[in-house]
C-alpha cells in the first residue's frame, strides 16, 4: 500500500512541475497509470498532445479547444432550416432552403446524407462496451446546447423513430460483426432517455458525427466506436468535476489526434501499402519469427494467417480483445510508447507466444477460435505486458 502511494505521489510530482518533463512521464505511465484523483486523464492528454508540455497554458489551451468544440456543434448538428437567435432561441430561415431544394449546395440535401452514416454511428455506439453500464446511464452534463428549452434537435432525435437491424450472421473487414437487415421494434434496452437527459453513448455519437463531418474524406468507419468509448470513459469517469463536466470536448480532440496516427489502418485502399494495416501484420509476423521460429511455422504450416485475428488486434488496439479495465492498463502503455504503437506489436506477439503450447497441439479449427477469442479469463493483463516487454 505505501509503494502505491509512492508511485501515486511521482505521478503528482510529475504532472504539477512547471514543464511537464514526457521522457519521465512517459517512462511511469508506461508501468500503468493510478486511476485517482485524474492522473489518468491528465496523463493520456499529454501523451495524445492535447494539453502542452507548460502547465501555465493548460487553461487558456482548455477554455480555447472547448469553445471551438462548441462551434463544432453548431455548425454540425443544428438541423438545416434553423438557426441560432442572440437571446438563444430557434428561428424559421426555410424561406431561403427546404427539403426538396434540388440545389447541390443545399443543406438539407447534406443532411438527408448524413442520415446514412449517422444510421451505422448510432448502431454502433448504443452497443458500446455492453457489458458495462456505463455507456447506457445518463451523463451528468448534457449538452445544454441540444437540451435545453430552445433546443435544437439531438442526433438520437433522427434515429429514436428508425427500426434497428438485428440478427448478425456476418463480419466486416475489421473482425466486427455485422448486423443483417431483417427488421424488429427497438427494444426496451436501447429506449431512449427522457428528454432533457442524455446517456453516455449518445455523447460519443454526437463525437463521432461531428468528427465524421469534419473528415469527409474518411468519414465514419465501423469500429471508431471502440476507439473513442476508452477515451472518453476515462475523461467522463474521472474523479475530477472540470474533466467530467467537458468530458465531451475533451475526447473529441484526444480521439481526433489518435485517429491522426492509426487512421491509415481503417482505410481498406491502403491495407496493402507501407503505411497500411497490412504492413503491421507483416511486422507482427517478423517479430513472431524471431522470437519463436516454431511457433510461427505452426501458424504458417495451417495458414492461420494474421488477417484471421490480427486484423483486428492492431486496428482496435486490442479494445475487443481485453474487458475496459485492461485496455485501459494497456493504452497507458501504448500511449507512453516513444515509438508510437510499436509496443502493440510486441503485445500481439506475447499474446500468441503465450498460447503457444495450445497452438502448437491445436488443429486449424481450434486455434482460430483460441486466436480470435484471447483468454483474457486465465491470462492476467500484466502478464501479457511483461512478456511483451521481454521481446526484443
Amino acid at each position: 500500500m505505501s509503494s502505491y502511494k509512492a508511485r501515486v505521489e511521482e505521478f503528482k510530482s510529475v504532472l504539477e512541475a512547471e514543464v511537464i518533463d514526457f521522457k519521465k512521464l512517459r517512462k511511469i505511465v508506461f508501468n500503468g497509470c493510478p486511476f485517482e484523483a485524474g492522473l489518468r486523464s491528465k496523463c493520456w492528454k499529454l501523451l495524445l498532445y492535447y494539453l502542452p508540455k507548460n502547465r501555465s497554458d493548460w487553461d487558456t489551451e482548455l477554455l480555447k479547444q472547448r469553445a471551438t468544440y462548441v462551434q463544432f456543434i453548431d455548425e454540425m448538428i443544428i438541423k438545416p432550416g434553423t438557426e441560432a437567435t442572440e437571446n438563444g432561441g430557434v428561428s424559421d430561415v426555410t424561406f431561403d432552403d427546404h427539403p426538396l431544394n434540388p440545389n447541390p449546395e443545399s443543406k438539407w440535401r447534406a443532411y438527408f446524407k448524413d442520415n446514412e452514416m449517422l444510421l451505422q454511428i448510432d448502431k454502433d455506439c448504443r452497443r458500446l462496451c455492453p457489458d458495462l453500464n456505463f455507456f447506457q446511464r445518463a451523463t451528468d452534463y448534457p449538452c445544454n446546447r441540444l437540451c435545453g428549452e430552445n433546443s435544437f434537435e439531438t442526433l438520437r432525435k433522427r434515429v429514436e423513430n428508425s427500426v434497428l437491424h438485428s440478427e448478425s450472421v456476418s463480419q466486416n473487414r475489421l473482425g466486427i460483426t455485422n448486423m443483417a437487415t431483417s427488421r424488429r421494434k427497438t427494444s426496451d434496452e436501447y429506449m431512449p432517455l427522457p428528454d432533457g437527459q442524455e446517456a453516455h453513448w449518445e455523447v460519443c455519437e454526437r463525437i463521432l458525427f461531428v468528427y465524421a463531418k469534419l473528415n469527409p474524406g474518411l468519414g465514419y468507419i465501423q469500429g471508431m466506436n471502440e476507439i473513442l468509448g476508452p477515451i472518453y470513459y476515462t475523461f467522463a469517469s474521472d474523479s475530477e468535476k472540470d474533466c467530467k463536466e467537458f468530458a465531451e470536448a475533451d475526447s473529441f480532440f484526444c480521439f481526433t489526434t489518435l485517429m491522426s496516427e492509426i487512421r491509415d489502418n481503417f482505410i481498406k485502399t491502403l491495407d496493402d501499402s507501407q503505411c497500411g494495416i497490412g504492413n503491421l501484420m507483416n511486422q507482427l509476423m517478423t517479430t513472431l519469427k524471431e522470437t519463436d521460429s516454431t511457433l510461427w511455422y505452426k501458424l504458417k504450416e495451417q495458414d492461420l494467417k494474421p488477417q484471421f485475428y490480427a486484423f483486428r488486434w492492431l486496428t482496435l488496439l486490442l479494445s475487443q480483445e481485453f474487458p475496459l479495465p485492461d485496455v485501459l492498463r494497456i493504452w497507458d502503455s501504448l500511449f507512453a510508447d516513444d515509438k508510437r504503437f510499436h509496443f502493440l506489436i510486441k503485445i500481439g506477439c506475447a499474446m500468441l507466444l503465450l498460447l503457444k503450447q495450445d497452438l502448437l497441439t491445436g488443429d486449424f479449427p481450434h486455434n482460430m477460435k483460441l486466436v480470435q477469442n484471447f483468454p483474457y479469463t486465465t491470462i492476467d493483463v500484466q502478464v501479457v505486458l511483461k512478456k511483451a516487454v521481454e521481446i526484443r
